[in-house]
């Protein structure tokens, strides 16, 4: 896509934080800086971990905030889908974007994640679409800035390139200002542990609930993973691929089977 086609294009711009959160205004500047045909279809409440989930058992409802934002109370998912299949329908989106996080997807992380599902599910749907997310260390203020700033830019290269069929890019900026950042650098999806853990509590009457809470984990040490590159100040980009087959063992297992 080049620049031209692109500020034609109509952009899709999702999120998993909710319809209220700092980083949809963040990605909302982002794409204004692509094209002026920009869509905002963003989940009503916070959707985060959500990951590829879709709203099956219980209807979705959409309010519209102006002309061109919508609040969807459902899932990252249901979003890019309800505008896709119906409030675009006429004039799909060329571009779905999806974040910008609060909090960077890395690692196991893009499996649980409503942000990469937001991107996925336009990647499903045949349209080039990238996720964004901010790394932040709390109790300290996100870096919105470092976003806004290289948003933009990082986004035209991807686009300006014919992403295969069943990819899409996760990108992550690092946790620091905009003028310190290093550098992009393109790397693979790292490996952490989870770290979940849960915790009990008690509730007035005496019953016991609990939370699922969250800890990443070590992380396996890997000069071209996606965690070194935020960790070292650069902005991760890292092309996921749909196709979850994993080929060696498929040959393998297709042999084991082949034994008479």
């Amino acid at each position: 896509m080049t620049p031209t086609e692109l500020a034609k294009a109509r952009i899709l711009v999702t999120n998993d934080d909710g319809i209220h959160a700092p980083g949809l205004d963040a990605l909302e500047e982002i794409a204004s800086e692509l094209s002026s045909d920009v869509w905002i279809v963003a989940p009503e409440h916070n959707q985060s971990g959500a990951g590829h989930s879709l709203s099956i058992t219980h209807p979705i409802r959409a309010r519209q905030v102006n002309e061109t934002k919508f609040a969807v109370e459902g899932t990252p998912t249901d979003c890019v889908l309800f505008a896709v299949k119906h409030l675009l329908k006429d004039r799909k989106p060329a571009v779905v974007l999806s974040g910008v996080n609060r909090g960077t997807n890395l690692a196991d992380d893009v499996t649980y994640s409503g942000t990469i599902a937001g991107a996925m599910e336009g990647c499903l749907l045949g349209i080039p679409s990238i996720a964004f997310s901010q790394a932040f260390t709390h109790p300290h203020p996100v870096k919105w800035g470092t976003a806004t700033h290289h948003g933009a830019d990082v986004a035209r290269r991807i686009l300006a390139m014919d992403l295969p069929r069943n990819v899409f890019v996760n990108v992550n900026f690092p946790d620091v200002v905009a003028a310190s950042v290093n550098g992009t650098r393109v790397t693979r999806q790292g490996v952490r542990g989870f770290g979940g853990y849960i915790v009990e509590r008690t509730d007035p009457r005496g019953g016991a609930y609990y939370w699922i809470a969250y800890a990443p984990g070590e992380h396996e040490v890997d000069d071209q993973g996606d965690i070194s590159a935020v960790r070292e100040g650069y902005i991760s980009v890292t092309p996921l691929h749909l196709d979850l087959t994993h080929e060696a063992t498929r040959r393998k297992l297709a042999a084991q089977f082949e034994k008479a």
